[in-house]
């Protein structure tokens, strides 16, 4: 393993997952719910998603491109509506809700699953199947890539800890919701003009 090849891959895809929707994502779970638990869950997912890319990715590179972007202007409507309709609950609060002792499996589960959704055929996991084909080190590659996605994760989990404390969760929920549909607007954009 080329620590090289990791630490090349690792730049790349977290500055490729900084503005993407999985950290909005993360940012929202984590500042709703407990830190590690949301964190094991898209931990889990990321390791998911890079074996995926790792073992199938550049068949991901080869649909037509309209198709892709079409499909996740339509995801990112679907998830703005459902920030909209069913994230903002009742509360006003600042805090971020503390999970019962046994909801671990809930958290992490929810977190899997919205993490392991965002990131399917994602920038950054087509990213990282085409550097396993150009190193031809896909144990570097691999490694790197779940780092840097987790590193980003990590950031956006704690800022969404940090942010609650200063920012009513409705805002946040409005404020992720209409980023969500401008990247919707810009994906079906991309769909019709190819």
């Amino acid at each position: 393993m080329s620590l090289t090849v990791a630490a090349i891959t690792f730049g790349i895809v977290f500055l490729a997952e900084l503005p993407d929707k999985t950290a909005l994502a993360s940012l929202m779970l984590g500042a709703r719910y407990r830190a590690s638990y949301v964190f094991a869950g898209i931990a889990a997912a990321f390791a998911l998603q890079v074996g995926i890319a790792l073992v199938a990715g550049h068949l991901l590179s080869l649909l037509p491109h309209r198709w892709v972007e079409g499909v996740t202007g339509v995801l990112f409507l679907a998830g703005a509506a459902m920030l909209l309709f069913h994230g903002g609950g009742d509360e006003d609060g600042h805090a971020a809700k503390e999970p019962s002792a046994n909801s671990f499996w809930k958290v992490a589960g929810a977190s899997f699953v919205v993490v392991a959704i965002a990131e399917f055929g994602d920038l950054t996991q087509i990213m990282t199947a085409n550097l396993a084909a150009k190193y031809a080190d896909p144990l570097a590659v691999g490694l790197g890539a779940w780092l840097a996605l987790c590193a980003v994760a990590g950031i956006a989990i704690l800022g969404g800890q940090k942010l609650l404390k200063h920012v009513p969760m409705k805002m946040i929920i409005r404020f992720a919701a209409g980023v969500m549909i401008l990247m919707a607007g810009f994906s079906i954009f991309q769909a019709v003009t190819g």
